[in-house]
């Protein structure tokens, strides 16, 4: 049978071989392990999205934290920017920024230098947006609230994936070396085989 309904056949044979006089104990093995495989990724969901859960609370509180001690603020760069505005490949597509200095003042309005990103070719005095940390230093941009949920989703699949991978790598491990087994099975009843009809 094939398409769609002769897959899920064989698949419901290879994991529930039942009195099949044909099964032998490796196939019973095997559908064991796959039974304990899809029971085991099964299980791991609610581990997963418990873990995905912790670790958006967790970015949710340092989002909070960095929006508290953090604050926008506009630097000016004192040198030009070497380089086009474009890259060169014939492509068209903009290059990739590069650092310059710049200063800029604090909330208490202190004077404070530092490199800052700027497209290539920009000139001397040019406004770039940037956010400070308490003491009037650079520091990167607070997390945001779609950030900290995709970090979250993002733990949760990955520990998912791991835990199903493990899972997927013990059965096709076992399932090779149970596939060994019986190859070697048959060589050794085809050798006596041709061994008992030379008699």
């Amino acid at each position: 049978m094939r398409g769609p309904s002769g897959r899920i056949a064989r698949f419901g044979r290879r994991v529930h071989p039942g009195r099949n006089p044909l099964a032998r104990a490796g196939d019973r093995v095997e559908a064991l392990l796959l039974l304990l495989a899809i029971a085991g990724a099964i299980l791991a969901i609610p581990f997963a999205a418990a873990f995905g859960s912790e670790t958006y609370a967790a970015q949710t509180t340092r989002a909070a934290e960095e929006r508290a001690t953090r604050h926008p603020a506009t630097a000016v760069s004192l040198e030009a920017a070497s380089g086009q505005p474009y890259s060169t490949d014939g492509a068209g597509a903009p290059a990739a920024q590069t650092s310059v200095p710049a200063a800029w003042f604090d909330t208490r309005g202190a004077r404070h230098t530092g490199e800052v990103l700027v497209d290539p070719g920009s000139p001397a005095g040019t406004r770039v947006s940037v956010w400070l940390d308490q003491r009037g230093e650079l520091a990167a941009e607070p997390l945001s609230p779609s950030t900290s949920a995709a970090d979250g989703v993002f733990a949760a699949i990955l520990l998912w994936s791991a835990i199903t991978g493990a899972l997927v790598g013990l059965y096709a491990t076992v399932r090779f070396i149970v596939t060994r087994f019986h190859a070697a099975a048959w060589d050794r009843a085809w050798s006596q085989a041709r061994h008992d009809s030379r008699f």
